[in-house]
């Protein structure tokens, strides 16, 4: 078999595992507001977030160093005239 494909099934048994161990409804507080989920959609809700938030922080930290690195070059050609 081929070894992505087995550790891809164990990787969704694993999942499996946490979903069903992880029913219980738990309540979340913030400010004004409240809401009542599974504990594991509440865990996959904020491991999403944190992908999310982590990719657009990537993302605006290379637009940054292409900015700074366009500026430099800039520079640099401005002071060889």
């Amino acid at each position: 078999m081929n070894f992505k494909l087995i550790m891809v099934l164990i990787l969704i048994a694993f999942v499996i595992l946490f979903v069903i161990q992880n029913v219980a409804v738990v309540e979340i507080q913030f400010l004004f507001w409240s809401i009542e989920m599974s504990r594991s959609l509440m865990i996959f809700a904020l491991l999403i977030t944190g992908v999310i938030v982590g990719w657009l922080l990537h993302s605006y930290s290379g637009y940054r160093k292409r900015k700074t690195a366009a500026s430099l070059e800039r520079a640099r050609e401005s002071e060889e005239e």
